[in-house]
């Protein structure tokens, strides 16, 4: 068996190839804007939460105007994200928090994201990532922990000792772009039920290939 490094290297060279555009599906204009987008995103495709916002960041256009929001209105805007009520509390509170403690300002750092009410360490990641540049994680959502998975990078199904089993094997270099990567594949090659293993880039050095052909 190959080395594992080389291994990992090979998925990465591969995934990037495959996918040479990639980069966060989630559309907006602002860092407060992505993380409004990333806590609709939670149990909701991205496609979903994307036909929501275009009105959603028209109505509310500032940090200061989602503080400010009635509870029952945003939720009538955002309803068909799911957990509408959670979410919505979420986004308020955020906000009323960014206000007091950043000047409105979204902080760069996974403790000071991680502070805001409703936010975990995925978004932390997610707009870090996507709106600072900033690796500080790899983002897990059900597609990466799939992936991860099938591919023998770990056996963890808690998103967090996931990711930090991921942190271990991905180079920092790739961590913001491998999820991206990951969650494209997933989509498009590697599904949750009928994967499709003939067509995979990666079905010579993934383990768990004979299980679906």
């Amino acid at each position: 068996m190959k080395d594992k490094s080389k291994i990992v290297s090979t998925i990465i060279s591969r995934l990037q190839k495959e996918f040479p555009d990639a980069k966060c599906a989630l559309e907006h204009e602002t860092p407060h804007q992505l993380l409004v987008s990333t806590i609709l995103s939670a149990q909701c495709t991205d496609a979903r939460v994307n036909m929501v916002t275009p009105s959603l960041f028209e109505k509310y256009k500032t940090v200061k105007d989602f503080a400010s929001a009635n509870q029952s209105e945003l939720e009538k805007e955002i309803y068909s994200t799911g957990f509408y009520k959670n979410k919505a509390k979420a986004i308020i509170a955020s906000s009323k928090t960014l206000l007091k403690k950043f000047h409105g300002n979204i902080p760069n750092t996974v403790e000071e994201l991680t502070s805001l009410p409703g936010v975990g360490r995925k978004t932390a990641n997610v707009v870090l990532g996507t709106a600072f540049n900033i690796a500080t994680g790899i983002v897990v959502d059900t597609h990466v922990s799939r992936l991860s998975q099938r591919l023998g990078f770990t056996k963890q199904t808690n998103a967090e000792k996931i990711e930090e089993d991921l942190m271990k094997l991905i180079p920092k270099k790739h961590w913001i772009m491998f999820s991206h990567w990951l969650i494209l594949h997933g989509r498009k090659t590697c599904d949750a039920r009928k994967p499709k293993c003939n067509a995979c880039v990666l079905n010579d050095v993934c383990p768990s290939v004979n299980k679906f052909s």
